[in-house]
């Protein structure tokens, strides 16, 4: 069971770590925030050090917004994981303060879309969702592995335009 605090914090993210410029996470360059804790446990996950609820590091949004703001060069911040749904509340307040700066923002989940729409009580999830601009959604399945879509690992995920930045 996840406590409260893990899911309702909002002045903290616990991380697996960062990619400073990325290309291959999101159209342009983009920072990348691994968030720590996923439920999923997909076989052959490209990050499965992601997956322990507690691992990794806590670190506050404003220093994440500092290494953000070093960079004039970003287009845009993604957010991966582990699952960055866990941790919405949170994301959410970063992704609105990374909005100000005239960033896009990526999400990949593991979750559907239509399962996160559907779950109309979770607020925290309802945020996320609004500050998304494009959502990559659904389950790494190694069965379904390719190459040949941009930014999506499996046949079976998504990449959904949410807003036009």
């Amino acid at each position: 069971m996840i406590d409260n605090e893990f899911i309702n914090n909002h002045t903290k993210i616990r991380v697996a770590g960062f990619a400073k410029e990325s290309v291959v996470d999101g159209p342009g360059i983009r920072f990348v925030v691994f968030v720590q804790g996923c439920l999923r446990a997909c076989p052959d996950c490209h990050n499965p050090h992601t997956h322990d609820l507690y691992g990794g590091e806590e670190i506050t949004i404003d220093d994440i917004l500092t290494m953000i703001d070093s960079n004039p060069l970003l287009d845009g911040i993604t957010f991966s994981g582990g699952e960055p749904f866990l941790q919405a509340k949170a994301l959410s307040e970063l992704a609105k303060k990374c909005k100000k700066r005239n960033l896009s923002i990526v999400v990949y989940t593991g979750f559907y879309y239509n399962e996160l729409l559907a779950d109309k009580n979770n607020h925290n999830w309802q945020e996320l969702l609004n500050q998304t601009d494009i959502l990559i959604d659904g389950p790494f399945e190694r069965e379904k592995k390719t190459t040949e879509l941009a930014f999506c690992g499996s046949s079976n995920q998504n990449f959904l335009t949410l807003r036009q930045q």
